[in-house]
C-alpha cells in the first residue's frame, strides 16, 4: 500500500502520522474490511509531539529524527506471532545477512509465547532475550507494550536490536546504559490484541493482528556499515548539499558526522 499522508485522515487523536499502522487503525478494529489480509508499506512518519515524541532526542543520539520512513508488514487476522518472528529473522539473517550474534531481542514481561518462539524455535540464546515489564509507571506502560496513542489498537511487542560493538557506549535494553547508541532497535514486532478506550479499558480485537515497523534509516546504517543514521548515503548527500548552498564548504569536502 502507498504511504498515507503525514496528516492522518482517519484519526483526530493524532496531529501527525507517527507509525505505519495509523492508516490501518480501522482495519485492526474490524470496522473497515479490506479485500486483503496482509499488507506492506513504506510509511512517512513524524514524531514531534504526542505519545511518540522524538524531538528532544534529535542531535543527542545517532538514531533519532523527527521525520523518518518506516518499513512495515501487517497481518489482519492472518499470521500472528510465530510467523511474524520467523519472517523477521529470515529477512535479517538470510536475506540481509546480518550476523546472528549481533542481534538481541526483547519481549513483554508476560509474553511467554513470544519468549518461547525466540528461544526454542529461532534459537536465540537466552542471554540475548530480555523481558521488559511495565517500566513507565502504569499497567501496560512499557517499552514492550505498543500503543499508537492514548487510545486505540495496542498489544505486546518484541523488538530486535543490533549491537554496533563495544567501541560504542551503551548497554543492552533494560540496563542502566540502554539509552546509549551501542544497541539500537531496528525492528519492532507488535502483536495487536486489544483496543484501549479513553477509560483505559482493554477490549480484545475481533482478530489478533500483526503490525511491524522497521526504521529505514537505522537499517540503512547497519547495511552500509556505519554507526550513525546521519552517515548513510542519502543523509550525507543532503547534508553536503545544505552545506554547499549555505557556504559551509568545510563540511562539503569531508564525511559529515553528527
Amino acid at each position: 500500500m502507498r504511504s498515507s499522508s503525514l496528516v492522518p485522515a482517519n484519526d483526530k487523536t493524532l496531529l501527525f502520522t507517527n507509525s505505519g499502522m495509523v492508516q490501518f487503525k480501522d482495519v485492526f478494529l474490524g470496522t473497515d474490511p479490506r479485500p486483503y489480509s496482509r499488507a506492506t508499506t513504506v510509511q512517512r512518519c513524524v514524531r514531534a509531539g504526542g505519545k511518540h515524541n522524538d524531538l528532544e532526542n534529535v542531535g543527542y543520539t545517532a538514531r533519532h529524527h523527527t521525520f523518518f520512513e518506516m518499513l512495515g508488514n501487517f497481518s489482519f487476522g492472518d499470521y500472528f506471532k510465530r510467523d511474524a518472528i520467523s519472517y523477521a529473522w529470515e529477512l535479517l539473517t538470510s536475506v540481509y545477512k546480518l550476523p546472528k550474534e549481533k542481534l538481541w531481542v526483547t519481549v513483554y514481561q508476560e509474553d511467554d509465547e513470544a519468549y518461547a518462539i525466540w528461544e526454542k524455535e529461532i534459537g536465540v540464546p537466552v542471554e540475548r532475550i530480555i523481558r521488559i515489564g511495565d517500566n513507565k509507571g502504569a499497567r501496560y506502560a512499557s517499552d514492550n507494550f505498543w500503543q499508537m496513542g492514548d487510545t486505540g489498537p495496542c498489544g505486546p511487542c518484541s523488538e530486535i536490536f543490533y549491537d554496533h560493538g563495544p567501541e560504542i557506549w551503551g548497554g543492552p535494553p533494560g540496563s542502566e546504559q540502554e539509552d546509549g547508541d551501542r544497541y539500537i532497535e531496528i525492528w519492532n514486532l507488535v502483536f495487536m490484541q486489544f483496543n484501549r478506550d479513553d477509560q483505559g479499558n482493554m477490549t480484545p480485537l475481533p482478530k489478533p493482528c500483526v503490525d511491524t515497523g522497521m526504521g529505514m534509516e537505522r537499517l540503512s546504517a547497519v547495511l552500509q556499515h556505519v554507526h550513525s543514521n546521519y552517515e548513510i548515503d542519502s543523509f550525507q548527500a543532503l547534508i553536503k548539499a545544505a552545506a554547499r548552498e549555505t557556504g559551509c564548504t568545510d563540511l562539503e569536502n569531508k564525511s559529515v558526522q553528527i
